[in-house]
């Protein structure tokens, strides 16, 4: 894999190119930046800008722009900042305005062929998809059993991508009997090379016994037979060594810069 290209492929893609992650959003591009504005409960933000070669002070313009945009919304919103954007000194322009750094996550990208592998499940375990109800309901179970977390807007996440775009949506959970004790989703995006995979969590008890392995190979077929080449992952310190394990490749790191409304009185 080319890593260059790869990136400049995803940047025009899954960035500049982006599409609504969900169908109460809409993409918007204004000037050099594309941005994303979806309802308070969903994913708002800034997905790519172009703003390399402007004035300091357009640039800071350009940002002054997205939170006047967000802010009439009432909305918290996010600029995904990567390594490679400019001009350079972005971030600390971010930060100045208001914004708060979160922790960076790594993009990784693997060809699906790369993963076309013989991982399976453990003993006693099995994967099976979720399409309705009840598989959501079992995918929310064995997400918090592994994040600690209310699984709510996971609830209400896959309920909605299942009745709106169920050809783009893969889930799956991994049962030991009739127990979930793992999870994950992947997001296939059309007309690009690209599916994302999102979610990944297994339960305490369950770990270090091939189940995430199993879960990304089981995808990456699935990926593979649709026409998809590439696997994306925004990864964790914690994911990133199991993932350059399994083959991915680190093409940059991202840094969510976060911008919350001031509190109304």
């Amino acid at each position: 894999m080319d890593h260059a290209a790869t990136l400049a492929l995803y940047d025009r893609d899954m960035r500049e190119g982006a599409r609504p992650d969900s169908p109460d959003a809409r993409v918007e591009r204004a000037g050099r930046v594309v941005r994303q504005i979806a309802s308070a409960a969903g994913w708002n933000g800034v997905l790519w800008s172009g703003l390399d070669g402007m004035a300091a002070a357009d640039v800071d313009a350009a940002i002054a722009e997205q939170i006047d945009c967000f802010a009439g919304l009432g909305h918290e919103f996010e600029w995904k900042l990567y390594a490679h954007d400019r001009p350079a000194d972005l971030g600390r322009r971010l930060a100045a305005a208001g914004f708060t750094a979160e922790p960076e996550e790594t993009l990784m990208i693997a060809e699906t062929d790369t993963q076309l592998t013989a991982a399976v499940p453990p003993e006693g375990m099995r994967i099976v998809p979720v399409t309705d109800r009840a598989g959501v309901d079992l995918m929310v179970e064995a997400n918090e059993k592994a994040f600690g977390r209310d699984g709510s807007w996971l609830r209400d996440r896959m309920l909605a991508r299942l009745d709106i775009a169920p050809d783009e949506t893969v889930a799956v959970v991994a049962l030991a009997g009739d127990e979930p004790v793992s999870s994950a989703r992947m997001e296939l995006i059309p007309g690009t090379g690209f599916a994302g995979l999102w979610g990944g969590g297994t339960a305490p008890a369950w770990r270090g016994r091939g189940v995430y392995r199993a879960l990304v190979a089981h995808r990456a077929r699935i990926a593979a037979d649709r026409g998809y080449r590439y696997l994306q992952v925004d990864a964790s310190d914690q994911s990133r060594p199991i993932l350059e394990r399994l083959g991915f490749a680190a093409l940059t790191t991202t840094t969510p810069y976060v911008h919350r409304p001031p509190a109304r009185r």
